[in-house]
């Protein structure tokens, strides 16, 4: 091995990260104070052997995905998103099928990406570690098509889960201000504004090619991944690469339905799962109707009117209808190695 090389741990038929190297960091400027990021990336290139990082800022206009795209050109052999999840989710974007992948660092208010794959929501050092001194994993990425109001169509993509109804209104309704000063606390005052004016939506949808059914309700999120800030298991089967999508749909009925869908939510997924005892109590509960899952690889539906669409924790406009689907293994996610995190001078 050369000097100033180091060991990676790379998955079979993924590119080993080497000397000559060059990381890009993404900075979202409203979210993360570039200047006291720098030293702590120039200490973990230093150790690696790397060439000088490329550094971009944001812009309204350009949230991350084209300034990723730019930074794969200019030869970055890694991404760092430094910005909350709408960051994160832009920068991916750019990064899909490009075999480049994305560094995660806890920076934003749901890390949600961070969260689901089990990495650090607060040691800056050990993630930025993990850029220049980690492996890849490759996970799946869901695509979002929805048709708006006028008729025009958009297409994004989304990491962890793509939602219409309560979600997507609770994020609408939540306070900025709110949010930036307790995080995803904020969130809970945005489901108390959401769900006076919550009603059932009436949809049909299909699965995979099937035929069309007719359904109502409360709210409909697909997942890539199952679980939300605060540890929350939504959707406990969930899998980011597994090919697959998981459909949740919430039907909350009479005074003590959302009583049941919280129940479900933060008591069955989140406590009786851990024990086998506990899942065989769930498998005796026959309440399958407030909450109910599905797989598949392709989910269409369209709406009566138009509602909220939330992407990874991010408001997302209006939309009448609405196609989300799998593509497989299409991210590569920089993820540790057992590598002891370099610290800045």
């Amino acid at each position: 091995m050369a000097a100033g090389e180091r060991p990676f741990s790379t998955t079979p038929g993924e590119r080993a990260p080497s000397a000559a190297n060059t990381a890009a960091v993404v900075v979202n400027p409203i979210k993360v104070d570039a200047s006291r990021l720098r030293p702590v990336v120039a200490a973990a290139e230093k150790a690696a052997g790397w060439a000088e990082t490329l550094w971009f800022e944001t812009t309204l206009d350009d949230a991350g995905e084209g300034i990723a795209r730019e930074a794969v050109a200019r030869g970055a052999g890694v991404v760092v998103a430094a910005g909350g999840d709408g960051t994160v989710r832009a920068v991916a974007e750019g990064l899909r099928g490009t075999g480049v992948p994305i560094g995660l660092l806890p920076v934003g208010t749901g890390n949600l990406l961070a969260r689901n794959l089990a990495l650090t929501l607060t040691n800056m050092e050990q993630a930025v570690t993990a850029v220049f001194m980690g492996h890849d994993r490759r996970i799946d990425v869901g695509v979002i098509s929805v048709t708006r109001a006028d008729d025009s169509v958009e297409e994004k993509v989304f990491l962890v889960m793509a939602g219409l109804g309560i979600d997507a209104k609770m994020i609408a309704k939540t306070n900025k201000k709110l949010k930036k000063a307790v995080g995803w606390l904020a969130y809970v005052d945005g489901i108390g504004r959401a769900i006076p004016e919550l009603k059932p939506v009436k949809l049909r949808f299909r699965l995979d090619g099937s035929s069309w059914k007719n359904t109502s309700v409360h709210t409909v999120i697909v997942g890539n991944c199952g679980m939300l800030p605060g540890g929350l298991l939504l959707i406990p089967d969930a899998k980011p690469d597994d090919g697959m999508l998981d459909i949740v749909a919430l039907r909350p009925e009479g005074p003590l339905g959302w009583l049941r869908v919280w129940n479900k939510i933060a008591f069955e997924n989140g406590v009786l799962r851990k024990s086998a005892v506990g899942r065989k109590v769930i498998d005796l509960n026959n309440d399958v109707r407030s909450v109910s899952y599905s797989t598949g690889r392709d989910f269409e539906l369209t709406l009566d009117g138009v509602e909220d669409i939330q992407l990874d924790g991010d408001e997302w406009g209006m939309a009448r209808a609405v196609h989300t689907w799998v593509d497989p293994g299409a991210l590569l996610v920089r993820v540790p190695a057992d590598t002891k995190a370099v610290t800045a001078a």
